[in-house]
C-alpha cells in the first residue's frame, strides 16, 4: 500500500505489483462507490499477479485511504487528472485500463488525455445521456442525501445484481437501522455530486485500440442494450461479453469469470 502526494492535504492511495513475465499492467478505475478492494478477489488481483502481470489500483480522492481538501471539488475531471497523475508517477509497463461503470468513462478520457494504454476494457459503462440517465443521477443523489449509501443500495441493489448476490448482501443491507443522511462533508457525497458534471457524450471512435466491452443482464439501471450496441459500435476494435448471470457489479458478483476473462483479453494483445 502506497500512497502519492499530491499538494499538502491531497493525497491519493494505490496498490502497485510490476508485471513478471506476462509484461502487461493491468490499470483499475474504480466506480464511483468503489475502493481497491474490489480488484484485490483472490480470482482478480492475486490470480493476474500470479500469470506474470502486473496490477495497480487505486482510489479517487474521497475514496478509502486519501485525503482531499474541503475546497477541493471532487469532479470527473479531477478524477481523470489524478488517474494520469498516478499512471505517470508508476509508469507501469504496458499498462491495460479496467473501469468499471462510471470508471470506465475515466479510463477512456484519460486515454485520450494522453495515456498510452495497449488495451481498455469497459465494465457496465457504455450509456446513452438523456432524460432518463439524468433522472437516474439525479435521484442517486438525492437518496444519497436523505439517507445516506445504505437507502441507496436498499432501493437500487435489487435492479443491479444478480439474485445470488442479492442474498449474500442482504443481512448487511437490511439492518432495521433508520436511514440517515450522509454528512455533506463525505468524500463519496462530494463524489456523488461531482459526478453530476459527467460528461457522457464521448468519442469513441478516437479510441485507437483493442476494447473489451462486459456487460451483466442483470443490471437493469444502466444497461439499455440498444445503446450499448450503438455505442458499441462505435468503437473501432472491440470485443463484447454478456454476463448473463451477473449485473452491475461483475468483478464482485462474478470474480472467477471476470478474472479468466481479464488473461483471456490481455493474451491476444
Amino acid at each position: 500500500m502506497s500512497r502519492l502526494d499530491i499538494s499538502p492535504g491531497e493525497s491519493l492511495h494505490y496498490e502497485y505489483a510490476a508485471p513478471g513475465a506476462a509484461g502487461k499492467t493491468f490499470v483499475f478505475v474504480n466506480a464511483l462507490t468503489g475502493n481497491t478492494g474490489t480488484w484485490q478477489h483472490p480470482s482478480i488481483g492475486p490470480r493476474l499477479r500470479a500469470a506474470g502481470y502486473g496490477t495497480l489500483a487505486w482510489n479517487f480522492r474521497g475514496q478509502a485511504d486519501t485525503t482531499f481538501a474541503p475546497s477541493t471539488r471532487l469532479t470527473p475531471r479531477l478524477i481523470v487528472e489524478d488517474l494520469k497523475r498516478v499512471v505517470d508517477h508508476i509508469q507501469p509497463p504496458r499498462p491495460v485500463l479496467v473501469g468499471l461503470s462510471i470508471g470506465g468513462l475515466f479510463a477512456a478520457q484519460g486515454i485520450l488525455a494522453g495515456i498510452e494504454a495497449s488495451g481498455l476494457v469497459l465494465i457496465n459503462t457504455l450509456r446513452k445521456p438523456g432524460a432518463r440517465l439524468q433522472w437516474i443521477n439525479d435521484a442517486m443523489v438525492a437518496m444519497a442525501r436523505a439517507g445516506g449509501a445504505r437507502l441507496l443500495m436498499t432501493a437500487n441493489l435489487p435492479m443491479l445484481v444478480n439474485p445470488d448476490q442479492l442474498v449474500a448482501m442482504r443481512p448487511a443491507i437490511m439492518t432495521g437501522d433508520a436511514f440517515a443522511p450522509m454528512d455533506p462533508a463525505d468524500g463519496l457525497m462530494r463524489l456523488m455530486e461531482g459526478s453530476l458534471e459527467t460528461e457522457w457524450n464521448f468519442a469513441y471512435e478516437k479510441l485507437r485500440l483493442p476494447v473489451l466491452v462486459m456487460t451483466g443482464l442483470h443490471d437493469r439501471v444502466f444497461r439499455v442494450e440498444k445503446d450499448v450496441a450503438e455505442l458499441g459500435a462505435r468503437l473501432p476494435t472491440r470485443r463484447e461479453m454478456v454476463f448473463s448471470d451477473a449485473g452491475h457489479l461483475i468483478p464482485v458478483e462474478r470474480p472467477e469469470k471476470f478474472g479468466q476473462a481479464l488473461l483471456e483479453f490481455a493474451a491476444g494483445l
